[in-house]
């Protein structure tokens, strides 16, 4: 195995860049990182791929000149599409004469997205057990009053007297219901597969047709993305849910939403790693989500709205746990991002 396969196998983003940034080099990763493959990389200096970087241009040019080593710990980097990472940041020099250094980008914000998701997977799992109960301990009795309404309602000859029966039945079914959607789909349904964006599409049709006028709706999608195992009512389901939110979020400013599909290499989610993932980001450029509701943004009749339910990202959540995926959100002013991740399997 030659060095640059081996070089391509790392899950850490490697270039050799000159004292002009102008990268010599860049293996797979970090074509993955940068969202570019490397013939354009090594057209460009290396700042016209992205819009920030925690560290100045002309400090790395001035270390590469001088051959000096350089090391920043979690520098944001901020990709032309918008796309967020935190970095840590390695420069070492390899050749004085030729002015050559070993840039090393590796992301640790998908460390810090791996802790966040098993914390957050034992809290959601601890809060619908919870749920689970109180619903059972609901739903017994709500029946037993429903049927004894039903049975009340057949000896009563008044039919004023027959309005309160079917009153008690109405609002019986009405708390069952809700019920129902608190606990939201609980095990795996039949699997099979399916383009996302065929998926993607309904949804998108769906809120279009209601979509006010102060808001637009775009689509950026990857037309290689192969089919996937999954339960499309259920995925469209969950891409209404947080579609729906990010239209809610923006009803009074108005702004873009868009739908992007991408895939990712070597990504773990929970504890597997998968070799090719699918993902799937709504993005919106609304106020963003308030800092105090970041950490509990999935748990069940959590909402920042005066009128919502606080279920829709929490059964979202559940489905892509059902399917084997998980639910990131990045949050900051003018820039809000769901990113759906499901697995590809079978991918080579």
């Amino acid at each position: 195995m030659d060095k640059e396969t081996l070089l391509n196998h790392l899950v850490t983003a490697v270039l050799v860049i000159d004292k002009d940034l102008k990268p010599c080099y860049a293996n797979a990763a970090a074509e993955q990182l940068l969202g570019v493959g490397s013939h354009r990389l090594v057209e460009q200096a290396l700042p016209e791929h992205y819009q920030i970087l925690g560290v100045e241009a002309q400090l790395l040019r001035d270390a590469v000149t001088a051959g000096q080593g350089l090391t920043v710990n979690t520098a944001a980097l901020v990709m032309l599409d918008g796309q967020h990472h935190t970095v840590d940041l390695t420069l070492i020099p390899l050749d004085d004469e030729a002015e050559l250094s070993l840039l090393e980008l590796r992301q640790v914000d998908q460390q810090r997205r791996i802790h966040q998701q098993l914390s957050q997977d034992a809290q959601q799992q601890a809060a619908q057990f919870l749920v689970r109960n109180l619903a059972h301990e609901i739903k017994n009795p709500l029946g037993g009053l429903r049927g004894a309404a039903q049975l009340l309602s057949r000896e009563l000859d008044d039919p004023a007297l027959k309005e309160f029966t079917t009153l008690i039945i109405e609002q019986a079914d009405r708390l069952r219901n809700l019920v129902d959607r608190l606990l939201g789909p609980q095990r795996p349904t039949q699997h099979s597969l399916h383009n996302i964006h065929q998926v993607v599409q309904k949804v998108y049709k769906l809120v279009e047709m209601a979509l006010p006028a102060n808001i637009q709706l775009k689509r950026d999608y990857d037309p290689s993305i192969p089919d996937i195992e999954m339960d499309p009512d259920q995925m469209q389901q969950a891409v209404l849910n947080i579609l729906q939110n990010a239209v809610q979020a923006l009803e009074h400013t108005g702004g873009e939403i868009l739908l992007r599909t991408r895939t990712q290499h070597q990504v773990t989610i929970g504890s597997q790693r998968h070799k090719l993932v699918l993902t799937l980001s709504i993005i919106d450029n609304g106020p963003g989500i308030p800092l105090e509701l970041m950490d509990t943004l999935f748990y069940p009749m959590v909402t920042g709205r005066e009128q919502g339910s606080g279920l829709g990202l929490s059964i979202a959540h559940n489905i892509a746990r059902l399917h084997s995926g998980r639910i990131d959100c990045l949050s900051s002013a003018g820039h809000t991002e769901f990113i759906i991740s499901l697995p590809i399997l079978g991918a080579k």
